[in-house]
């Protein structure tokens, strides 16, 4: 059952070789062996759930392709069970959602049995900057299953359970990076969707302007059945008005090569990186063109303008008093949580400076709009420049640098493992524009199946 995708899933089940209820039993058995702090709690009632739509299965009702397979989701995602939503604080303990957010109720209604919540960098990594990727004062330090590596962050416990088979498919959050960091450094393939494909409704925020929810797992097609389930139209989160008519497509495209494609890369992000990665991304540039494509260097205009997180600290303060307001906890104030971290010494044993600073903003300040201007001209205005001007198809970035870029855009990108390196596992990243998921999974897939790079990491 190890290094399971969808399709060897139900090509199992119709064979009666397995069941979901099984399969829910094996890896809540690998999670309780394989201690890596990748999960932060267990749903008691997997077994149970599993058991019931196996039966729905035998009498007939499969509901997707994801009917009975087991999920792992963020710690930061509401969930109307036994199971609470911190995001990994301790400030949160005791926060047990009233209902599940839009998303789970999608994977629920698709048949899937969520198994247990990821630990992650704390609260989406917006605590402290000293805090490593990974940690969680109630989680603790998630680790890498590949050796001594950065887990990447701050989706960490979603990469390294999908890395360690122990579960099937997985959900991380995004605000900059935070899909594809992880992803990267698991080997696992990461998709970082459009902003507004994927309801946020129920998720302990960041930014109304770059938060996201999206797939992480073992290959590009089952990344791309995860997502056609979470994908959809949520009339609580005006970011999904977008796509209250959209069709997303049933399969992906296959395509054998790239001729006539053309990708850009840009070197700016190079000065960020040692000589290892350089090399790995620049091999990687060469296997595009191996497969067709035609490789081009580009160049943004004014990327200091947004080597910056200035919108963060506005729009967290604002988002995280939203979601608290309603909460039976004490804390209902973004204020609340840094007194009772102050209070609570052990809570916080990175700082929280982040919290601070977010906590002194005031949205009505009119540098927040200057600050937010500057990610839509720098960024997005940007990135649609370089696809005009020379007929791009798709970016390319080394792992999750440029992240940040496609973020503020709030535009697609997803990465697939392509190699190893002394500092762990890397991964290219191909990035798009608004709505073009289609078309980076149709590449990536052709990437993946030419140069198969992932490997199981030796924990058994």
């Amino acid at each position: 059952m190890k290094n399971l995708t969808v399709k060897k899933f139900n090509d199992f089940y119709d064979e009666g070789k397995l069941t979901s209820e099984r399969l829910v039993e094996f890896y809540l058995e690998r999670i309780s062996k394989i201690n890596l702090n990748a999960i932060l709690e267990i749903n008691p009632d997997a077994l149970f759930i599993a058991r019931a739509l196996d039966r729905e299965r035998r009498n007939g009702k499969k509901r997707s392709n994801l009917h009975g397979i087991p999920v792992i989701i963020k710690g930061n995602i509401d969930t109307n069970d036994k199971m609470q939503t911190t995001a990994g604080a301790k400030a949160l303990e005791g926060n047990f959602a009233s209902s599940d957010a839009f998303i789970v109720k999608k994977l629920r209604e698709a048949g899937c049995v969520i198994i247990g919540k990821a630990n992650l960098t704390e609260f989406a990594n917006f605590v402290s900057f000293k805090m490593p990727n990974g940690y969680s004062r109630l989680g603790g330090q998630t680790r890498n299953p590949y050796g001594d590596f950065d887990t990447g962050g701050s989706s960490s416990g979603s990469a390294v359970a999908i890395a360690a088979d122990l579960a099937l498919l997985s959900i991380g959050t995004e605000t900059s990076g935070s899909i594809l960091s992880p992803s990267s450094m698991n080997s696992c393939v990461g998709l970082k969707p459009t902003v507004g494909t994927v309801s946020r409704t129920g998720i302990i925020p960041i930014s109304f302007t770059q938060d996201t929810a999206g797939p992480i797992t073992r290959t590009v097609e089952d990344a791309f059945e995860l997502f056609k389930v979470i994908f959809g139209y949520d009339h609580k989160d005006p970011a999904t008005y977008l796509i209250k008519n959209f069709s997303f497509d049933s399969k992906i495209e296959i395509i054998h090569d790239l001729y006539g494609m053309k990708f850009g890369y840009t070197d700016q992000i190079f000065e960020w990186m040692n000589k290892e990665l350089v090399d790995i991304f620049l091999e990687n540039l060469k296997r595009i063109e191996k497969l067709g494509g035609k490789v081009k260097k580009v160049k943004f205009k004014n990327l200091n303008k947004i080597n910056n997180i200035e919108v963060l600290y506005y729009e967290f303060k604002l988002g995280i008093n939203n979601y608290l307001k309603d909460k039976n906890l004490k804390v209902k104030t973004l204020s609340d949580i840094i007194k009772y971290n102050f209070e609570n010494r052990d809570a916080i044993p990175y700082g929280q400076n982040i919290l601070l600073y977010s906590d002194a903003t005031d949205i009505k300040d009119g540098r927040y709009i200057e600050y937010l201007l500057n990610d839509r001209k720098y960024a997005k205005g940007e990135i649609d420049r370089l696809f005009n001007e020379n007929d791009l198809d798709a970016l390319l970035f080394p792992a999750n640098y440029g992240a940040h870029i496609t973020a503020k855009a709030q535009y697609p990108s997803i990465v697939v493992p392509a190699g190893f390196t002394e500092k762990g596992p890397f991964g290219l990243t191909f990035s798009a524009r608004a709505f073009e998921e289609n078309k980076l999974f149709s590449i990536a897939l052709l990437f993946e199946k030419s140069f198969s790079e992932r490997k199981l990491p030796d924990i058994d």
